[in-house]
């Protein structure tokens, strides 16, 4: 078990809903995930439950808030999933050496934590050979709102400042952005993000109505724009560099 650690924020019961959102995530990182897979911060378990598909060998959700951890553990326990993941009240760099993944997953996490490039460093650690390290995240400092500041959000990213802390020895493949249309939005009113928390109704008007624009609207763009980031790095052997 973790030293106690209290997460501040308080938008994952309110974004437990945006379900048009997470499938389209979903999609796009769905061909990285495979083997062993570690989510990071698993929080209440609703990024678990639509990216645990059974086509893996094993899911571990790691979450350092023991509150969290109990609503996780009967999140995922009271729902019928095709692979039944273990629940670890712990941190990245409490794991110990011989724990390795194949998959390690930052969702909506990596911004969180202070120290971001020493923990994907720590985390390239517990990865196989060939092993790969996901990080999605909100793009954008331009964007940093009081709801960023409210939830704990250190940063917004963009390409150059992840491909700035992509840990050594691992290969970054892609790095793209989603959600051109929430981008825009922000952009010209700041619609979601104008206060310390979005109402229901606007999460509710951003993932049934902007998302499935989005997904037009992303893939005519090439993924060039977008209020969220994509990374995916890979653990590569020394020839490869």
């Amino acid at each position: 078990m973790t030293d106690a650690f209290t997460y501040i924020g308080s938008e994952l019961d309110i974004f437990a809903s945006a379900t048009n959102w997470k499938q389209y995530f979903s999609q796009q990182l769905q061909p990285y995930i495979r083997g062993d897979i570690l989510e990071v911060g698993a929080g209440i378990g609703t990024t678990t439950r639509i990216l645990c598909t059974g086509k893996n060998r094993s899911w571990t959700c790691l979450e350092p808030d023991v509150q969290l951890v109990n609503r996780l553990i009967d999140s995922l326990y009271t729902t019928t999933l095709p692979i039944e993941p273990s629940v670890v009240n712990s941190t990245v760099s409490q794991l110990l050496p011989d724990q390795q993944f194949d998959t390690i997953l930052y969702i909506d996490v990596l911004e969180h934590i202070e120290n971001d490039a020493n923990e994907l460093i720590t985390a390239a650690s517990h990865l196989r050979q060939d092993g790969m390290l996901l990080v999605l995240s909100p793009a954008h400092q331009m964007l940093y709102t009081p709801f960023d500041r409210a939830i704990g959000h250190f940063r917004r990213y963009n390409k150059a400042s992840l491909k700035a802390i992509s840990p050594p020895g691992l290969k970054l493949k892609r790095c793209f952005y989603l959600d051109s249309v929430g981008l825009l939005a922000s952009l010209g009113n700041r619609l979601l993000l104008q206060s310390s928390m979005p109402t229901p109704k606007q999460i509710w008007f951003w993932d049934r109505l902007m998302i499935p624009l989005s997904r037009w609207l992303d893939l005519l763009l090439g993924y060039r724009i977008g209020k969220s980031i994509v990374a995916v790095w890979q653990q590569c052997s020394a020839l490869e560099f």
